[in-house]
């Protein structure tokens, strides 16, 4: 008796059997056999039920007879065959003929069994039949997972975002991935079988050569670098890799492949030419200013640290420059910050072409340049190049159809007499530089020892100047400004004096320079206008009531924050009526049109506060903005009015101004009046307030307070008592 112990039922109770014949009782007798053995079986009557079930299951092996009514068993191999039932097909027949057999097993028929069956024979055909299907099936899934595993290997491998190749001994292509052509627009066809340092760029080629020696003859570790590569197109820019190689052992049979080659070294190269650019932009960024793209302060000193070095070891002379522009700032605030930054730009081209090779021009800082010669003869040769540079910054410049004109301070400092270290050489050109502004700009000015005096005396004043409020040491003068029509005072102008513990008395022309370099400018200001506030106040409630008082501010003290605030607050803390105020503001402030500016000079007259520009007629400006901010009043300049009746053409600038003024129906205040011929003049050009040293000089408002209500001729004659 056969049992199920004769075949293993782990290999088989998974296949599925299908038993077609068209007599029932065989099918049945079948069944119960088969099912001993823990296979899994279905039955057929007939061909058409047979395909039905082909058609809408799967099985692993197909029991057929082929004598069946209607669809016979060669018609259901047919039809398999066309449809391409995968099935295993056992023939079991009463049919012998050799054509019947001839033609099953054309169908792809695995066995033939005649009936009757032997059962034992059945049983080890069936089992064989399922073991074959079982492994091929088995197959067929282990090389469809291959065949995925390696279409997924490639698709990796050609998307990678790096260059992936292998290279043979002799350091050619045996493999890459189509990468090469994303990046360097090599074909892979053309790459195979020719050397990686084809594509090294020139610059790198003895580099690469080292390292691939260093990775072909190294057995383990991963060897990294970074190159260039040539893209096949002349014109493209080189690309930056980073090249990284593996070698491959070559007892491993890993290295060898398909093709019986053995290969030596992976590797790969990933594109980094971004972040080759970036920090190249960086390091660029640290050491040159963005906007000239000149060397900036940090590149500037350490190439003067490397010049003083090298000038010790050669007991040689070296120069050092600080260039400062003239007007930059009249230039930038009336035209915009943009144009400021084209005139920058035009300025560090220009001055490029009056250096020599090897000298280092540098953006030291705002309008700032500093200049390095490190070799030079003499002073001579430094004082050439001054000349040179002057001359060439005094050439118009042309800004997008506007045509300005900048001039150059320039400090010069030679090593070693004018100092021996960077720091030293720096601040004493610095301070030749300051001399020549202080001296009327647009020259040079070599450094000698005597100017550390003026320099040491300038940061005293500095020093002072922030304990001069609290000490108590300015002093408020007053000039009085007389209505001509009337011949009376109508006012007057505080003027500030320093009275200096050891430098005695100092003019504003002598600490007002400090002070807005230092922005003390704007306690200095607010001081005097509450001082001043008091002091004639004072006067109001003696019955001067009408007494108008005018104060100075600065344009730094203007563009300070909460300004408009500090101004309101001390005329409500001192009582003084904001109509009798007059702020004087010079030409340039305007000049720039910054929204800021005019929304605080509208709010300032809103408060009542009357605004003149200080000086009117010396500025550089459009006229424009006479009506564009709320100016009452124009102070014409004492440059203009010394020369009436000397010069036609002084002349007809006041008469000029005056007109323009009547035009626009603003006041007018001419400044610097010292005889009766300017007095009349510009009596009779209708200038009806005047001040100056023909009225009396500016001194103490308790001085003056007899004076008030006098006639001019009191006012002379007391003037000269």
């Amino acid at each position: 008796m056969i049992t199920a112990q004769h075949v293993n039922s782990g290999d088989t109770q998974n296949a599925r059997i299908l038993l077609a014949d068209d007599d029932p009782r065989l099918l049945e007798s079948l069944r119960v056999l088969l099912q001993l053995y823990n296979y899994q079986v279905e039955t057929a009557l007939g061909g058409q039920n047979a395909i039905d079930k082909l058609t809408s299951n799967e099985y692993d092996l197909l029991l057929l007879d082929l004598k069946m009514p209607g669809i016979s068993g060669h018609d259901v191999m047919q039809y398999m065959s066309e449809h391409n039932i995968d099935t295993m097909t056992i023939v079991i027949s009463g049919e012998t003929s050799l054509d019947d057999i001839g033609k099953a097993l054309r169908f792809g028929a695995y066995d033939y069994l005649k009936k009757p069956y032997v059962p034992e024979e059945l049983t080890s055909t069936v089992n064989n039949a399922v073991r074959k299907k079982l492994l091929e099936k088995t197959n067929a899934l282990i090389q469809t997972r291959l065949n995925r595993s390696e279409r997924l290997h490639r698709f990796i491998v050609n998307n990678s975002p790096d260059i992936i190749f292998i290279l043979d001994h002799k350091g050619c292509f045996s493999f890459i991935n189509s990468k090469i052509d994303n990046f360097l627009d090599f074909p892979r066809s053309e790459l195979i079988g020719k050397p990686l340092s084809e594509l090294i760029d020139d610059e790198d080629a003895d580099k690469t050569q080292y390292f691939f020696n260093q990775a072909a003859h190294s057995r383990t570790g991963i060897h990294t670098t970074e190159v260039s590569l040539k893209p096949l197109a002349p014109g493209r820019a080189r690309s930056h890799f980073e090249l990284s190689l593996w070698p491959i052992d070559e007892n491993d049979d890993k290295s060898h492949f398909s093709d019986g080659q053995s290969y030596r070294i992976y590797g790969t190269a990933r594109d980094i030419s971004e972040r080759v650019e970036a920090e190249a932009f960086i390091n660029f960024q640290a050491y040159h200013d963005l906007l000239t793209r000149l060397p900036n302060r940090a590149l500037f000193k350490d190439r003067l640290s490397m010049a003083i070095t090298q000038a010790h070891r050669n007991n040689t002379q070296l120069a050092v420059m600080f260039i400062d522009l003239d007007r930059f700032k009249v230039i930038n605030d009336s035209l915009g910050h943009t144009m400021g930054d084209k005139l920058l730009q035009a300025v560090s081209q220009r001055l490029q072409t009056c250096i020599r090779k090897g000298d280092t021009l540098s953006r030291f800082g705002g309008d700032e340049f500093t200049l390095l010669l490190p070799e030079v003869k003499n002073t001579d040769s430094a004082v050439q190049i001054s000349e040179k540079i002057l001359t060439e910054i005094k050439k118009p410049f042309d800004l997008t159809g506007h045509e300005v004109y900048v001039g150059a301070s320039i400090g010069i400092s030679i090593f070693p007499e004018s100092g021996d270290t960077m720091d030293a050489l720096i601040k004493n050109a610095d301070i030749a530089m300051y001399r020549v502004k202080k001296t009327g700009k647009d020259g040079y000015q070599l450094f000698h020892s005597d100017m550390h005096q003026a320099s040491t005396q300038r940061l005293m004043l500095e020093q002072d100047l922030r304990h001069a409020i609290d000490n108590e040491e300015f002093e408020i003068c007053y000039q009085p400004q007389v209505n001509l029509p009337s011949e009376r005072v109508c006012g007057v102008e505080a003027l500030l004096r320093w009275n200096h513990d050891t430098l005695g008395r100092l003019s504003p022309s002598e600490f007002i320079p400090v002070a807005e370099d230092t922005r003390l400018i704007v306690d200095i200001d607010l001081h005097t206008l509450r001082s001043a506030c008091r002091d004639v106040r004072h006067h109001h409630e003696q019955g001067i009531t009408d007494l108008q008082l005018a104060v100075n501010l600065s344009p730094i003290t203007i563009e300070s924050d909460n300004i408009v605030e500090s101004i309101v607050a001390i005329l409500e803390e001192e009582r003084f009526p904001a109509p009798l105020l007059e702020l004087e503001i010079t030409e340039n402030i305007l000049m720039n049109d910054r929204q800021e500016i005019i929304d605080k000079l509208l709010r300032l007259s809103a408060e009542g506060i009357h605004l003149a520009i200080d000086d009117f007629g010396t500025g550089y400006s459009s006229l424009s903005y006479l009506q564009k901010f709320p100016i009452d009043t124009l102070k014409i300049d004492r440059s203009f009015i010394q020369n009436i009746k000397n010069s036609e053409e002084e002349a007809c600038i006041v008469n000029a101004i005056v007109s323009m003024a009547q035009g626009l129906k603003l006041s007018i205040v001419a400044e610097g009046v010292e005889n009766a011929q300017q007095r009349d003049y510009l009596r009779d050009l209708g200038c009806r307030v005047v001040q100056g040293f023909y009225f009396g000089h500016a001194t103490e408002l308790q001085q003056l307070a007899a004076q008030f209500c006098a006639p001019l001729n009191s006012i002379k004659n007391v003037e000269a008592s």
